[in-house]
């Protein structure tokens, strides 16, 4: 396989997570109708539910492809992907549709940890966060077209047609990386599937002081992101009264990380992943500050709304990569178990974070803006701290190539 190929293909699969997320936000209100639903914020258990999958889903998927590779283990995830997506789309209550949202996100945390593990399989450094911001450009730009294409499709049928998109894209992805994607990990490499050793493993990755920092920040980072997407519905259409055109006010917000992943993958080689990600993680900073005051002076208007989430989103495109990179680079010889257990940590805090954030919504940005605010100055106490103070600075940075 040539490289761009690679890149598409880790593109593509990981895409299958904020698909499945993203065009939900225009179904919400419909599936609410359809359930009978009266509760307000209930709807967002939707998106949390997936996630929740997700984030323990990565507990297991790392360890099984350590012991027996990892194309089997992204085959049978995605294959329970598209399994579920069939649940769905015949879900008869609310509840039924919750547990196949469940089995969407256990199968997509395949797809994320193996796509992980294979760049870190095959690449080092500052090269393996080049690769991740190619990848996170087609994976990014998925956000920032998802809420419209599900919008397309509520137009033409009702919000199960949006699980057979799912269904269609899983099963095309499915079928390019059965036919495509290499076994990276030799069988020399592998890892006997024991309690001693998957906890080993465990405790190296989290006792590496430089993996669990960064791992805990992306958590905070991606609190603040989750809840923006949970509340996200509810804030265009009943504080900004945009109706059915929420989902290209989304998507221009969304294009600030799509942009952020594209400079990343031309600079980080040049810059380095510290200096790229803490000055973001500064300007998240920043922008969190400025919106909570706004929100606080009752003056923020859609457009200075939109500014400040296009900031926010490209700040978390500059970061997010390269945190993956920095927490996963200490670990090439159990990358698998290492991107599990990163990948868990990260998305159950964010889930945790954004849901309670998400849940305070009242009608006003101020649960957000203040939830927002927190995060951000969390994460980059968590940094300062995992770096001994020593911000903005390339050390211990590598220039590595394939490994």
């Amino acid at each position: 396989m040539g490289f761009p190929e690679f890149v598409v293909v880790i593109a593509s699969i990981m895409a299958l997570n904020p698909l499945a997320m993203d065009m939900m936000l225009p179904a919400l209100p419909n599936i609410a109708s359809t359930f009978h639903i009266q509760i307000a914020n209930r709807p967002q258990a939707i998106l949390s539910t997936f996630l929740i999958g997700f984030g323990v889903g990565q507990f297991v998927m790392g360890p099984l492809s350590d012991r027996f590779g990892r194309r089997a283990v992204l085959i049978d995830g995605m294959a329970l992907y598209c399994i579920a997506s069939l649940l769905a789309i015949a879900a008869p209550s609310f509840e039924t549709l919750l547990l196949a949202r469940a089995l969407q996100g256990l199968g997509t945390s395949a797809t994320r940890v193996i796509a992980t593990s294979i760049v870190r399989d095959c690449y080092a450094g500052r090269r393996m966060a080049s690769v991740m911001s190619l990848a996170m450009m087609v994976f990014i730009a998925v956000p920032v077209i998802a809420p419209s294409f599900g919008q397309v499709v509520m137009l033409l049928t009702q919000w199960r047609g949006i699980f057979i998109v799912l269904m269609l894209y899983g099963t095309l992805a499915l079928i390019w990386s059965a036919l495509r994607m290499p076994e990276t990990l030799p069988l020399s490499e592998r890892k006997p599937l024991t309690v001693r050793g998957i906890l080993g493993a465990f405790r190296q990755t989290i006792t590496n002081r430089q993996t669990l920092g960064y791992a805990l920040a992306a958590g905070c980072v991606q609190g603040a992101l989750f809840a923006f997407v949970f509340s996200s519905q509810q804030v265009f259409t009943e504080i900004y009264k945009l109706g059915h055109y929420f989902p290209l006010a989304f998507a221009a917000i969304a294009v600030g990380v799509a942009i952020a992943g594209f400079l990343n993958a031309r600079l980080v080689g040049r810059i380095g992943m510290r200096v790229m990600s803490h000055s973001a993680l500064a300007g998240f900073v920043a922008v969190a500050v400025i919106m909570f005051i706004a929100v606080k002076a009752d003056m923020l208007p859609l457009p200075l709304f939109m500014a400040l989430g296009a900031l926010m989103m490209f700040s978390f495109g500059l970061m997010f990569a390269n945190f993956t990179a920095l927490a996963m680079e200490p670990h090439g010889h159990i990358a698998g178990t290492a991107s599990s257990l990163y990948g868990s940590i990260t998305t159950l805090l964010g889930i945790g974070v954004g849901t309670v954030i998400g849940q305070d919504y009242n009608g006003t940005l101020l649960p957000f803006a203040t939830g927002f605010l927190l995060c951000t100055l969390a994460a980059f106490a968590v940094v300062a701290v995992a770096e001994k103070g020593r911000m903005f600075t390339p050390h211990g940075s590598t220039v590595s190539g394939p490994s």
